[in-house]
């Protein structure tokens, strides 16, 4: 067959392209930004498609000729920017659906989301409710919308999440924990998309859930154990705490944790298994399955790094800030001249350099905090601490022998300033 997929380059659509092929369909992919290079002797070519821009019917025919089936794979958490839930769940995706009934196609597939229902909460839900809705008015010969619970897959937010949560020292639960999901590993998920094609006879709307549902505690405690990370150590955190920190969230770009996501938690994510199991010709994986052995190393260290970095990062940042304020005023300011004056600073210049050093610190602070790109942030502290350091080698020798190793400490904090350099994204 020949297959558009839009959300190719997605968490789903990429793992989607590659079982497609392998299964001996072609694939048209469409997505925002197509490569510049051609797929020699692979049965894939890129076509460019935006759902934030490509709203039409006459946007999508052209994109559908020759095509049998149509699988849907785009979507977002989150609103940001451009991307909204009007344009990329439901005006983009009907536009498209509207397209393939006019162009006879065969078969579409619309990736849903468990919980896109009458009982909807949340603007994602609704949403992709009201696509789904539209797509089965349609007058196609077989649709089926894919309604996946949380979905967890190697590089998907929602393992990057879980994985980080379980290995935490203390792991904070909502209320006791008890709130029901039932996540289904992305292997299973695109396993089961793709044998949708070759059963056009399953239609409507198609749960894609795990074997059963497991509580939120239990879910985390098992991936912990996956991670050889031992038994977990759990603090409960009262709902209307979670649910403050989730308002900010909202507020938050990148947030994973907002209104929409708390509500959904709060909900459940369950479904039954039997359509799942049918698909794949097998149970679907356990959760203490789905971190493969192999790739445990890997996957704990990725996970403790997610919170550790963060924990570093502000760490420093508390450094830096809390010595300019000290710097201010809170340490007495003669006793900062008489330091000054022993590292060679003219008294004239004593104020400048005291209270430009303070502020300087404060900024660097305030920069390791809020900036985003921080590999320039951490050279330039690297540097200012290394030169402190010998500054105060040179001048104030003596500071290396004191007891509380005021200069001696300066070492661990240039390995942190260091690492925090190297992991930094480039």
């Amino acid at each position: 067959m020949i297959v558009l997929l839009t959300g190719a380059s997605g968490f789903l659509g990429a793992r989607l392209t590659r079982v497609l092929l392998q299964a001996g369909h072609h694939v048209v992919c469409a997505v925002r930004r197509p490569p510049q290079a051609a797929s020699d002797g692979v049965p894939v070519r890129y076509v460019a498609a935006d759902f934030e821009r490509d709203v039409t019917v006459a946007d999508w025919m052209p994109r559908l000729a020759g095509v049998d089936a149509v699988i849907n794979a785009a979507g977002i958490l989150r609103e940001h920017g451009r991307q909204s839930f009007a344009r990329i769940h439901v005006q983009g995706p009907c536009a498209l659906f509207a397209a393939c009934a006019a162009a006879g196609v065969s078969r579409v597939v619309q990736i849903s989301a468990l919980g896109a229902d009458e009982h909807a909460e949340s603007d994602y839900h609704r949403s992709k409710k009201a696509a789904d809705d539209y797509l089965l008015g349609l007058p196609l010969d077989s649709v089926a919308v894919v309604q996946p619970s949380l979905v967890y897959g190697p590089g998907g937010t929602s393992a990057r999440l879980f994985t980080m949560l379980a290995s935490l020292p203390v792991i904070g639960l909502p209320g006791r924990g008890a709130q029901q999901v039932q996540p289904i590993h992305v292997d299973d998920a695109v396993e089961a998309i793709a044998a949708l094609l070759a059963q056009p006879q399953v239609c409507g709307r198609v749960p894609l859930v795990g074997p059963h549902p497991v509580s939120l505690r239990d879910f985390l405690a098992t991936l912990r154990q996956a991670l050889g990370l031992g038994r977990p150590r759990f603090l409960p955190v009262p709902a209307a705490l979670v649910g403050l920190a989730a308002r900010v969230g909202s507020h938050l770009p990148g947030s994973l944790l907002d209104q929409d996501t708390w509500r959904m938690l709060q909900r459940g994510n369950t479904g039954d298994a039997g359509p799942t199991a049918a698909l794949l010709g097998r149970p679907p994986r356990e959760v203490a399955q789905f971190v493969e052995p192999a790739a445990v190393p890997e996957t704990r260290r990725t996970a403790q790094l997610a919170w550790l970095l963060p924990l570093a990062r502000w760490s420093v940042a508390l450094v830096w800030i809390v010595t300019g304020i000290v710097s201010l005023g809170l340490f007495p300011v003669q006793q900062s001249y008489e330091l000054l004056a022993r590292a060679g600073v003219p008294g004239p210049l004593a104020p400048l350099m005291l209270y430009g050093a303070a502020l300087l610190d404060l900024a660097l602070g305030i920069a390791t905090l809020l900036m985003k790109r921080r590999r320039p942030l951490w050279r330039a502290q690297i540097a200012l601490m290394g030169f402190y350091t010998v500054v105060i080698t040179v001048r104030l020798p003596e500071f290396w022998l004191h007891p509380y190793g005021p200069i001696l400490k300066n070492l661990p904090l240039l390995a942190l300033l260091w690492l925090l350099y190297e992991m930094e994204e480039r």
